[in-house]
């Protein structure tokens, strides 16, 4: 894991002495207003549509398990992590919606058609209610760690760009913005070069977080033989298994958890 060092001191000269206990009682305000005004938005496609690079190992209906059980543990991490004031997921999946209201967080639906339009939309709608710092992180990220989630906010205090590559060095896993649509959504074909370049023709600072958590998202069979979750999901136990972890419920074929 990698975090650029603090490149000055706290004070400012001799104009003003700050005790321990001041500083202290500084930092616990700053970041109750910075989370205050931190937004995540998790992007999700419809659960029919999911993972289809590993339609040929696992059926439908786990690949839709296997999305499900990875967007709660993003869930789930952000929100033990106590810095964002909203967790939206947006989905044209109405059942993906659903889940995500049961588990906490907000759930949309895509204003615009495309993954980057849809996620403008409610962006701009975020920046509107009064976001002032905006994450918008993969939702099939299972090795995700609170706090990895703290070091990149960390990041996102002194940079307003920062960016968290994908293990292929490619794409995105999470763009943090302040304030929200700084920078167009460009996720797609090499992300992470396009988003570093229009950060540079913008003359934004930005910074570079590297992570195990945040750089393993899952496409492939090899990305799951990387998480060590290829045995859990290609066994017979595994959907309910998974499942359970997820909510008392005992069944996803519902419209409504």
């Amino acid at each position: 894991m990698h975090e650029p060092s603090s490149p000055g001191t706290n004070g400012s000269g001799g104009a003003t002495t700050v005790t321990a206990h001041q500083e202290e009682e500084q930092g616990s305000e700053q970041v109750a207003a910075f989370s205050s005004r931190c937004s995540a938005l998790i992007p999700v496609k419809a659960l029919a549509a999911a993972k289809s690079r590993l339609a040929g190992y696992l059926p439908p209906a786990r690949r839709a398990r296997l999305v499900l059980s990875m967007l709660h543990h993003v869930v789930r991490t952000l929100q033990a992590s106590g810095q964002f004031s909203r967790i939206v997921v947006v989905s044209a999946d109405e059942r993906v919606r659903a889940w995500a209201v049961s588990w906490g967080a907000e759930g949309w639906p895509e204003e615009q058609p495309g993954h980057n339009a849809a996620l403008e939309a409610a962006a701009r709608r975020l920046r509107t209610e009064g976001v002032a710092m905006l994450l918008t992180i993969s939702a099939d990220l299972p090795l995700l760690k609170n706090e990895e989630v703290e070091a990149l906010l960390a990041q996102g205090r002194r940079y307003p760009v920062v960016l968290a590559p994908a293990h292929d060095g490619q794409g995105t896993n999470a763009l943090l913005l302040r304030p929200p649509l700084l920078l167009p959504y460009l996720f797609g074909e090499e992300s992470f070069r396009r988003y570093c370049e229009a950060s540079q023709r913008r003359h934004l600072a930005y910074s570079r977080y590297e992570s195990p958590g945040l750089a393993l998202d899952i496409d492939t069979l090899e990305d799951l033989q990387r998480s060590g979750l290829v045995e859990r999901w290609l066994t017979a136990r595994s959907s309910s298994h998974c499942l359970r972890e997820m909510t008392p419920c005992q069944s996803l074929d519902i419209p409504q958890p």
